[in-house]
């Protein structure tokens, strides 16, 4: 284990403010809107202020406050916060975020977690928290060779947790935390004391009729992911089948980097056409910047052609069966990309004991309903403890 603080080169902030001010910037359909991708004049607003107003090393000292680390594991360096709560029976917590996702995304519940009786919390609900950046993303380092799916990374993720002395733990993810989280159990089941997830892909059965079983509020989910799946894809098979073709532009282009994240989270947070993306421009370019300045959009791409290349790729990676022995818990929120169908989640999840549905909230819940997804976690670790 390396201590790991993040810090920036000037000399990679200065290219980032000239190449901002020298883009070409393309022409635009008048009047569409968010129909057709990112509106150009929303995006040079948030470009300009990432030029000129965004404070990077503010960002980067709120960072390097939280205890950081790296270590190497089956010849990848791993990169991870690791937050140990004051209170002595904690239960261990690893973490993880998805595409186009970073460890930022956690930084308003660390204290919650760790430290409850400080937020108004139960000091009985507390965590030691670990936070790693999956392979390929943001500090982590890049893999060198093929086969870095989800099923790796669960079991590196086991590793790690092993290497940091917990023999029993929590695992918690969304997007490909989920599958990652999932695959840590699998591995590690003597270790693994439950699983909570808060995005959960589930598909039809093979039975015709099952769809005709399912009420009008899961019909409505079936059909939103169809039109997902129609519209709202292509970044996906774009990433699944040519991810180094992509890398070029997005590594070369800082507003083209800003316009491939930035789409996803107005599309998976924003409820129907709103305009407003439900985080601010400071967490958003936070977050890109990570990917930026660490050159992640070819390597974070990767992981989509390890696990998703082909069909069976993708049902292997996302739909299960998953036999685990330990609890479940399922955290849905109305916004998010993906929304589950109980009824199929059961299906799939032999051990699911814990569902919550709530009311606001997408595909980011750590970031967006900081609290709802505390309490969730909280309620759910108390029957695994």
């Amino acid at each position: 284990m390396r201590p790991f603080r993040i810090d920036v080169p000037p000399e990679a902030l200065d290219d980032l403010q000239r190449r901002l001010a020298a883009t070409r910037w393309p022409q635009e359909m008048p009047g569409a809107g968010w129909q057709r991708g990112v509106p150009l004049g929303y995006l040079k607003e948030l470009a300009e202020y990432w030029r000129t107003g965004f404070k990077w090393r503010q960002v980067e000292e709120h960072l390097n406050s939280f205890p950081q680390f790296l270590t190497e594991i089956d010849g990848v360096d791993i990169h991870f916060l690791h937050i140990r709560s004051p209170e002595p029976d904690a239960m261990p917590l690893i973490v993880t975020h998805g595409w186009p996702g970073s460890v930022a995304e956690f930084l308003d519940v660390i204290g919650p977690l760790t430290d409850p009786r400080s937020h108004g919390g139960d000091p009985a609900d507390a965590f030691h928290l670990v936070i790693p950046s999956l392979p390929g993303y943001g500090f982590s380092g890049r893999p060198r060779e093929a086969g870095w799916d989800t099923e790796r990374i669960g079991r590196a993720w086991a590793e790690l947790m092993h290497c940091l002395g917990y023999p029993r733990y929590l695992v918690q993810g969304g997007d490909w935390g989920t599958p990652v989280s999932l695959r840590t159990a699998l591995a590690d089941p003597e270790h693994v004391a439950g699983v909570h997830l808060n995005m959960l892909p589930t598909i039809p059965p093979q039975d015709p009729a099952e769809p005709g079983r399912l009420d009008a509020a899961d019909l409505a989910r079936l059909q939103f992911a169809a039109t997902f799946e129609q519209d709202g894809a292509g970044w996906r098979k774009i990433q699944s089948t040519r991810p180094q073709t992509l890398a070029y532009g997005l590594t070369d282009s800082p507003v083209g980097q800003l316009a491939w994240i930035v789409e996803k989270f107005r599309e998976w947070t924003a409820p129907g056409q709103a305009a407003e993306i439900p985080v601010s421009d400071d967490w958003l370019l936070t977050n890109v910047s990570i990917y930026w300045f660490t050159a992640s959009a070819g390597p974070s791409a990767q992981l989509y052609y390890e696990s998703n290349r082909l069909d069976a790729d993708f049902l292997r990676t996302w739909t299960g069966p998953w036999p685990l022995a330990m609890p479940v818990g399922v955290a849905v929120f109305p916004h998010d990309a993906v929304r589950p169908i109980r009824r199929w989640a059961e299906r799939i999840l032999p051990t699911l004991t814990h569902w919550s549905e709530f009311d606001q909230g997408g595909h980011f819940a750590a970031l967006e309903q900081p609290e709802l997804f505390v309490g969730d976690l909280r309620a759910f670790a108390r029957d695994c403890r």
